[in-house]
């Protein structure tokens, strides 16, 4: 017998009655069959069975909730925080602590998180027209970088702490600038008001604690007002060919100190070399004229002609002509020494005993000149 046929009711899966097919059954009633089989899981009683139905849906349903708000309030709770950043964890509100970057879990509807990023180098410029302190007007620009370095007072100490430092920047730089000259703003003194600033600017925010870290400051433009800017540009031209001719006269001066004290070392060993060598030859003297006083003293007369001829050696040999005075008379020996020196060889150091022999020779050979002539150009030197 089939299922579906009359009379076989208890194999109806749709639990018609009548033994009539009527379709399949409601919804209600299969969710109560649902409930029925899973109403022991959650301790269902088991009394009668639209009762068991009816209570065994709603535990289950209840319990279903719970379990997917429980896992969706678990996952809900899992964050990241970035490398370069840091997380303020707010607990109610109010501040519980600092995360740190990487995976965290917190409290959902009890607890907040703010990232804030303490790594990046942030920027900020300040410019305007301001008022030096020799009443001249200049046009500054300046711009700074920093970064967060405490979250926690960045985030709470002041409304907008970017703002802040920007009013703070502003403020710095006209101070220093209404302290400074005009000239050492366009010129020479530009690093010692960047300095100036950077040293003004940490003295506004300390009391404020904006949990800011200055990291550099950059004087990037001074320039007069445009009405002015050629002669200004004329006057800071000077200035720079000043500082060029400065420049180049040290340099010059560098060059030629060493050379002067060279020049100058130089003169004083010349100097010594010349004290030693003519005290060398003084006592050279001496000693010559020690060992030939008892020579003299021995015999006069030898040494005397031993030294005249010795002398006249020496003359004779810087010059080449000569003319010697004949003894008694009116003549004059005219000896051409430049002819007889290119003829002969250097005639060696003549002895006492043979200048009679060479005077007797010298009168039978040379030739007699008048006192009188008139040929000058042949007399160079009159020997004694």
């Amino acid at each position: 017998m089939a299922w579906n046929e009359p009379g076989n009711n208890d194999k109806d899966p749709w639990k018609n009655k009548g033994g009539k097919n009527q379709g399949p059954p409601d919804l209600d009633e299969l969710l109560k069959d649902l409930g029925d089989k899973f109403g022991g899981i959650f301790g269902g009683n088991k009394g009668s069975k639209n009762t068991k139905s009816g209570r065994g849906f709603s535990g289950l349903g209840i319990g279903l909730l719970l379990i997917i708000a429980i896992i969706v309030y678990a996952f809900s709770g899992f964050y990241t925080i970035k490398e370069a950043q840091k997380g303020i964890v707010l607990r109610f509100g109010q501040y519980a602590g600092m995360a740190e970057p990487g995976l965290r879990w917190k409290w959902t509807f009890a607890e907040q998180v703010i990232p804030v990023d303490v790594q990046t180098t942030r920027n900020l410029s300040a410019s305007g027209s301001m008022l030096t302190q020799d009443e001249n007007i200049v046009r500054v620009k300046m711009q700074i970088q920093y970064r967060v370095d405490n979250p926690r007072n960045y985030m709470f100490s002041v409304t907008n702490p970017d703002d802040s430092l920007n009013q703070a920047l502003d403020s710095a730089l006209r101070y220093v600038i209404g302290h400074s000259t005009m000239d050492d703003i366009l010129t020479s003194g530009r690093e010692k008001i960047r300095q100036a600033v950077w040293e003004e600017l940490e003295r506004i925010i300390k009391p404020y604690k904006l949990g800011l870290m200055i990291v550099d400051v950059n004087f990037t433009d001074a320039r007069p007002p445009e009405e002015v800017k050629d002669a200004f540009d004329d006057a800071i031209a000077a200035q720079e060919d000043e500082v060029r001719y400065l420049r180049e006269a040290e340099a010059y001066a560098r060059g030629i100190e060493p050379r002067a004290r060279g020049r100058v070392k130089r003169i004083e060993q010349e100097a010594l070399a010349y004290k030693q060598q003519t005290v060398l030859d003084a006592e050279g003297k001496i000693a010559r004229f020690t060992k030939i006083l008892p020579e003299y003293k021995a015999a006069p007369k030898v040494t005397r002609e031993r030294m005249y001829l010795s002398t006249m050696e020496k003359i004779y040999k810087q010059t080449s002509k000569v003319i010697v005075d004949v003894d008694g008379g009116n003549n004059m020996i005219y000896l051409p020494l430049d002819k007889i020196m290119q003829q002969q060889t250097p005639t060696p150091r003549l002895l006492p005993s043979t200048r009679a022999q060479m005077n007797k020779q010298i009168h039978s050979n040379s030739k007699t000149v008048p006192a009188s002539t008139d040929r000058p150009d042949r007399f160079s030197q009159r020997g004694n």
